[in-house]
């Protein structure tokens, strides 16, 4: 199988590039290389991956209509998984324009191209923020999702509902999935995984909003990509009326076109997540309770029986396990 995957050189990309290379796979990447974060974690990733005789990789960005096309269509992928996009609820209160222009612009430059390189299977990375305010958890897929509460949040539905109407109008199968705060080796700087351990570690103060009252549903990386593999491997099927979509599946009445949490399925508590990485580091941390922020949801929770209905799988590391394998990778990579 031949696979495109945008965003390779990011946390997610990185990741399923290497399972998908594993299995003999070939892989070609893609990623702009933004210094939204530290791109030298990038580059790191991205050396990585170099080493493998089956993977080859591109540099541009997403915006570049031509450039992406070119590069999907010479590549002549079985797959794409769209991961590249603009992340993170914080930063779209600084730089909403970058939103617009990297998750819709540069998702519709994708579906193009796919379109038009006859791609067998195309998935699209959403976001647990896209139930913004929500309160029944936990969250299904079949759940109406109107009320996002970030730019973020609202970019990624946006890219939803512009993938269902391509896989309506043209019969390309695509699968977008919602992620749940997704954390492990080789993680995001700007997610509190990472985070509290740097600052932890440093004997660092770290900033806990909405003063340790939140949740959220914490997904290990290598289950996320998993998950993400078993998937592409269940492209959906345009059902021949609607009376054959199963209870509880989010399948488009009028496309082949469906969207599946991946989560653990269970929530956290905000506290618990920072003693994980209490017993990790071995430290003690220092709080600062503050007030929720713009754009923060209290809480995530997946329900997760779609995903295991499709592929037989689900994420099942738990977080204290998780983190201490998130901070033996990152007492090795930074030598501390």
């Amino acid at each position: 199988m031949r696979v495109y995957i945008s965003g390779a050189a990011g946390f997610i990309g990185y990741h399923l590039a290497r399972i998908l290379l594993d299995e003999g796979m070939t892989v070609r990447g893609m990623d702009g290389m933004t210094d939204y974060y530290d791109v030298s974690l990038k580059r790191g990733r991205l050396a990585g991956l170099m080493q493998h005789p089956n993977f080859s990789f591109a540099e541009f960005m997403l915006e570049d209509a031509s450039r992406l096309a070119k590069d999907i269509a010479d590549f002549r992928p079985d797959a794409v998984v769209h991961l590249a996009a603009q992340a993170g609820v914080r930063y779209s209160l600084e730089a909403p324009r970058s939103y617009l222009s990297s998750n819709i612009d540069g998702t519709f430059n994708i579906m193009e191209a796919a379109r038009d390189a006859s791609v067998g299977h195309l998935l699209l990375a959403s976001t647990s923020s896209v139930y913004g305010a929500n309160t029944a958890m936990p969250y299904r897929e079949t759940d109406k999702c109107d009320t996002q509460v970030s730019l973020y949040a609202a970019t990624k539905k946006a890219t939803e509902s512009l993938s269902h109407s391509w896989a309506h109008l043209w019969g390309l199968p695509v699968t977008c999935f919602r992620f749940f705060t997704v954390y492990g080796p080789w993680g995001r700087p700007d997610m509190a995984p990472f985070k509290f351990t740097k600052a932890i570690l440093a004997g660092d103060t770290i900033d806990v909003y909405g003063h340790g009252k939140m949740f959220r549903d914490f997904t290990y990386v290598t289950d996320l990509v998993r998950a993400i593999r078993l998937l592409i491997d269940t492209p959906p099927v345009r059902p021949a009326s609607p009376e054959d979509i199963a209870e509880g599946d989010s399948l488009s009445p009028v496309a082949a076109w469906r969207v599946v949490n991946i989560g653990n399925g269970e929530k956290v508590a905000l506290e618990d997540f920072i003693a994980a990485i209490e017993a990790a580091t071995g430290k003690k941390a220092r709080k600062h309770y503050m007030e929720m922020q713009k754009g923060d949801v209290p809480a995530t929770w997946a329900d997760n029986a779609l995903l295991r209905r499709l592929t037989g799988y689900r994420p099942e590391t738990g977080i204290v396990k998780g983190m201490a394998a998130t901070v033996d990778w990152y007492r090795d990579y930074y030598r501390v």
